[in-house]
């Protein structure tokens, strides 16, 4: 089947990569002019590990990611106030794990279609007809071309989601938290492998070092009102400097060097609820059909199952699309919804409403070194509820 993706970030280059496996034709469309670079790091394991490891990824995964030996919060003069060690924790529940910047994942995913699969950047689909047999497709670059399937991979903001379900407000929820991603060159000071936040009433500071004498920033924030929209940066970091100027640590002089960032990246943290990822000849897989929000931590990991499984599920169908996207959300609905509802109940942690949440935090982290307590804190999300299907015949 010729099946058109839209979105090159981690679930259309997964989806991709094993349709082509399987003998299907892929075609993927991106709105951007190349592959997107900067973002954020991701804790990367569990089932989204080995559906790279079978892609034969989990080599460069682990050279290219970081393993943090220490995770440190501070208090605003820089005094360690509680800290673990995250390999002990993590490394308990198996699975790989590597901590990887989301743009150095989807890179490493598209290196493995080998330059095979068609691909069309800096546009995106303008509109789409499923007549039951095809779908036809609008580019808005004026091309207008036919799929047997069109599968929606572009995001929260899914642009294939609002031409087939309907505007985004109707299916979004919301979390109140805004997340700001940067990354600034020649920063000081430097904690090699050790992530250092801050935490206050309302705002998570991150502060990690990275290769080439790179430190990552992440800011988490309560924040109730409208978020800039995409590609201003100005007014996002605008928004920043009023927010988070009285948060003290090192967040004065870090809001001072963003404007100098390399890269920038800013949204609010949100979840996509729908009462189906297909409809006719059109499914959606990633945060495009059930965002987990960024609190929930392995959004790119389940993105590549997704991906997976829905590719599985079309190759056992046979090109049956409406059994195979049927049993893409059985497989899969429990487990998105466990992390949806874990992101949820993360909250507090990333953003704290009270002083209280903010010590409980302190007393959390400094026993989590107790594997109990790791257990009851984070053992859920680090568990993934689901048996991968073999991976399809070539």
């Amino acid at each position: 089947m010729k099946v058109l993706i839209v979105g090159a970030g981690i679930a259309g280059p997964t989806l991709a990569y094993w349709l082509r496996r399987t003998g299907h034709e892929p075609t993927i469309v991106e709105h951007a002019p190349g592959l997107r670079r900067g973002g954020y790091a991701v804790d990367f394991w569990g089932s989204g590990f080995q559906v790279a490891d079978r892609m034969g990824l989990a080599p460069r995964l682990r050279q290219e990611g970081y393993r943090f030996r220490e995770a440190r919060e501070v208090s605003d003069s820089g005094r360690r106030i509680a800290h673990f060690d995250p390999l002990r924790v993590i490394d308990g529940y198996g699975g790989g794990y590597v901590t990887i910047l989301r743009s150095d994942l989807a890179a490493a995913i598209w290196d493995a279609l080998d330059g095979d699969v068609e691909t069309i950047f800096d546009d995106t689909v303008q509109s789409l007809h499923d007549d039951g047999d095809r779908v036809q497709v609008e580019f808005r670059g004026g091309a207008r071309r036919e799929f047997d399937l069109v599968v929606g991979a572009d995001g929260l903001h899914s642009r294939v989601r609002t031409l087939v379900f309907g505007p985004e407000p109707e299916f979004e929820r919301d979390l109140g938290i805004t997340v700001a991603a940067f990354d600034l060159e020649g920063y000081r000071p430097r904690d090699e492998l050790i992530a250092v936040t801050h935490t206050v009433v309302g705002a998570l500071t991150l502060r990690i070092g990275l290769r080439d004498d790179s430190t990552m920033i992440c800011f988490m924030f309560r924040h109730d009102g409208d978020t800039p929209p995409q590609g201003d940066t100005a007014a996002q970091q605008q928004l920043l400097r009023e927010r988070l100027r009285d948060v003290g640590w090192e967040v004065p002089a870090i809001l001072d060097q963003m404007p100098h960032a390399r890269t920038f990246y800013m949204d609010r943290a949100s979840q996509i609820l729908l009462p189906s990822w297909s409809r006719g000849r059109v499914a959606l897989i990633g945060d495009a059909g059930a965002a987990p929000s960024l609190l929930a931590g392995q959004g790119s990991a389940l993105a590549m199952v997704e991906a997976y499984v829905l590719a599985c599920a079309l190759h056992e169908a046979a090109g049956d699309h409406r059994s195979a996207f049927a049993a893409y959300r059985r497989e899969l609905h429990g487990i998105v919804r466990a992390k949806q509802e874990a992101a949820i109940r993360m909250k507090s942690a990333f953003a704290p409403r009270n002083r209280a949440q903010v010590l409980l935090r302190d007393v959390v982290i400094g026993l989590m070194g107790i594997p109990l307590v790791a257990n009851l804190a984070i053992g859920q999300s680090l568990r993934d509820p689901i048996v991968l299907p073999p991976s399809p015949a070539a």
